[in-house]
């Protein structure tokens, strides 16, 4: 009887752990099955962004040709105008009484010409009575001029342009070199005293 009494405890213990252990595996395989349902979501999530990145890769270079080639048509429209402009003054040339007129029609399409790109962002680099600056000016001759100021642009070959800011051709000019005069009158100083000297001797 006291044996019976006493297994009693051990089993109501033991049944209490078994309950327990259900209870956790249950929650363990609840908790399994909430993992396994948010894999599926990020695998599918996945392939979704797979397919859409191998979609743009495709669509990019197309839209980018395209893009190119729209900028490319607009601006060779924005273009004709000038064009034509310039084919009405080579006609006039030939009824002009004088070269005043065809002057006069060449200006005016230069001016449309630069407005024209003016309006895509280009602009001309000021150069003649700058001071010379080698990111936007190119040294191609020097001279001397002691009326003005050293490193000032004394004359320009071909006009620089800038576009939205960026250089995309230099001015190439001629800069006043004061220095090269000094240095010149230096080396005639040192000959008249290599003279004078030879002379003494």
């Amino acid at each position: 009887m006291k044996e019976s009494e006493e297994e009693q405890p051990k089993m109501e213990r033991r049944a209490e752990r078994r309950v327990r252990a259900e209870k956790e595996l249950k929650e363990l395989r609840r908790q399994l099955e909430d993992l396994q349902r948010e894999r599926d979501e990020i695998f599918s999530k996945f392939q979704r962004v797979s397919a859409d990145y191998a979609n743009f890769q495709k669509r990019a270079p197309r839209q980018i040709a395209e893009s190119v080639a729209y900028e490319k048509e607009a601006i060779i429209k924005t273009l004709l105008p000038g064009l034509d402009n310039f084919n009405h003054a080579l006609a006039e040339r030939r009824s002009a009484e004088n070269t005043e007129a065809v002057f006069k029609g060449m200006r005016i399409v230069y001016e449309q010409i630069l407005d024209i790109l003016k309006s895509h962002g280009v602009e001309q680099i000021q150069a003649v009575g700058r001071k010379f600056d080698p990111a936007v000016h190119q040294a191609i001759m020097q001279r001397t001029e002691p009326e003005k100021e050293d490193g000032i642009i004394l004359e320009e070959f071909q006009k620089g342009y800038k576009l939205n800011g960026r250089t995309i051709r230099p001015s190439k000019v001629i800069v006043n070199n004061l220095a090269a005069k000094t240095q010149s009158k230096g080396e005639e100083a040192i000959t008249d005293d290599v003279d004078q000297t030879t002379q003494w001797d």
